[in-house]
């Protein structure tokens, strides 16, 4: 894998609005063809771990998609861009995500790969639906309708 590999700003390209198309078309192009080569980590299963079926996972889904729409966001800033994306989201996300003990893959190994049995959900019980009636706990639609109720 060569630098090459990684430039994602072809300084040909001046056009505006070609730079705001995206690069990648979806989060799992993100992850195989950006973020898993870039993200090299010795993975043990005990330090870091990372499940290969990692779309299997709800959360994780969620965080590498949130990591590749920030990412496809601030590439575009040639100043901080990068520095805010590795800073603000990417260490942060990775570090939820790689953690073998609390992360989504902490039921999975990098070698055997997805387990049958991943973490439960967290419990939840319903709340009193007039908890959410205050407009610091639901859009005003939301707490509009409740009331109509």
């Amino acid at each position: 894998m060569s630098d090459d590999d990684f430039d994602l700003w072809d300084d040909e390209d001046t056009d505006e609005d070609a730079s705001a198309e995206p690069v990648f078309g979806t989060v799992e192009e993100f992850v195989v063809d950006y973020l898993a080569p870039m993200v090299a980590r010795r993975l043990n299963g005990v330090t870091l771990t990372w499940c290969p079926d990692w779309w299997m996972h709800a959360e994780a889904i969620s965080r590498l998609n949130a990591m590749w729409r920030a990412w496809e966001n601030l590439r575009l800033d040639p100043a901080l861009g990068m520095s805010t994306w590795w800073i603000h989201h990417a260490d942060p996300q990775l570090h939820v995500l790689l953690d073998p003990d609390n992360g989504p893959f902490s039921a999975c190994s990098p070698v055997e790969g997805h387990s049958e049995h991943p973490p439960a959900p967290l419990p939840t019980n319903p709340a009193d639906p007039r908890m959410w009636l205050g407009t610091a706990f639901s859009s005003t639609a939301v707490a509009e309708q409740a009331l109509e109720d």
